[in-house]
């Protein structure tokens, strides 16, 4: 979905209309966007990003709190014109979706005629605009679909793929950050002719195991299946920083919005999970999760939270500067098994 959150805020409010809305803290508390729209991103404004900081670079910005219970409506109706194509939907987030059309339920053989039909139902259903990359495996895919936005379509064939990689912007590869992107442009690596020039284990030097996923993409390699039904192991979210950081309480804004995030996406799901994990990728690339596992079943924001900011303190955070940050649930049971439980934390 296109800008997904900020173009429900202005399909509902004909006043937000061409203008750019901010969807997340507004900015005179602490707090960050959730996202924007792409008036908005025209002033360099993205998610994750300090509302204050937003608010500096466009001060006629029109910020609006969230209302995920909309937006979860919102994805359904989407989810379900997914299915009445294919029941191999591997959902992503509340606005992103991987479907397998190859053998599909209305017996269409162009996987590009599916994206199209499903883009203008979902347009006619929801007054919103989609996105779609088509492809043979799920990197191109996801790659092609952030090609054209808003309002696209780029199909990746086969005998064309490595032509696209080759010329494809080093930022634009999945998992690439803006700090990334500039260490690989100053080694010389400028976009993918540039990256499959290095091997696995060179890349894996740089990058650690992000090198191992990049040069598979680079190969168009990537032989994993649209799974639909799978039992999730975690459910987490996590997000690349535009410049590392030390400031320990911006850091707890952004924690806080990924765990606002986690809860709207456990509870779509309808788990609770009793470990909560924090994921800190410092500016030189290494990577640390800390873990801790409750008596009882967790799914709202602020007890997460209280995990989170344990966890923190056992980490180098703030002493050392901080490019990515992740919040992850795990160790799920499904609602119909949770039990009444006493909330208690094991910690001031």
């Amino acid at each position: 979905m296109d800008a997904f959150y900020a173009s429900i805020e202005q399909r509902d409010n004909p006043d937000l209309r061409g203008k750019p809305v901010i969807v997340g803290s507004l900015p005179d508390k602490r707090g960050v966007v959730a996202t924007c729209s792409y008036e908005a991103r025209r002033y360099g404004i993205h998610s994750a990003m300090p509302s204050k900081t937003a608010y500096r670079l466009c001060p006629t910005a029109i910020f609006v709190r969230p209302r995920f219970d909309v937006y979860e409506a919102v994805s359904s109706e989407i989810r379900d014109i997914f299915y009445d194509y294919t029941d191999l939907v591997e959902p992503l987030s509340l606005d992103e979706a991987f479907l397998d059309v190859t053998e599909n339920k209305k017996g269409i053989s162009s996987a590009t005629s599916i994206a199209e039909e499903i883009r203008e139902r979902i347009y006619k259903t929801t007054m919103l605009t989609a996105s779609a990359g088509v492809s043979f495996n799920k990197s191109l895919a996801k790659i092609a679909s952030e090609h054209n936005k808003p309002d696209g379509i780029t199909v990746i064939p086969p005998d064309a793929a490595d032509k696209y990689i080759e010329a494809l912007p080093i930022g634009k590869f999945f998992g690439i950050g803006k700090v990334t992107e500039k260490m690989l442009i100053e080694r010389g690596i400028r976009n993918g002719r540039d990256l499959k020039r290095l091997s696995e284990a060179e890349l894996v030097g740089m990058l650690g195991k992000m090198g191992i996923n990049l040069y598979k993409i680079a190969h168009c390699k990537d032989d994993r299946p649209v799974i639909s039904d799978r039992e999730r192991k975690s459910l987490g979210k996590e997000v690349t920083l535009q410049e590392d950081i030390s400031d320990k309480c911006l850091m707890l804004d952004i924690l806080k919005s990924l765990s606002s995030i986690v809860e709207q996406n456990l509870k779509e799901l309808n788990l609770r999970g009793r470990t909560i994990t924090l994921k800190i990728k410092y500016h030189d690339f290494h990577t640390i999760t800390r873990s801790i596992s409750a008596s009882y079943m967790i799914n709202d924001a602020d007890v997460i939270m209280e995990y989170v900011k344990h966890l923190l303190k056992n980490t180098e955070a703030g002493t050392r500067k901080v490019r990515l940050l992740g919040v992850a649930v795990s160790n799920f049971q499904y609602k119909q098994n949770w039990n009444n439980e006493q909330l208690s934390l094991p910690f001031h």
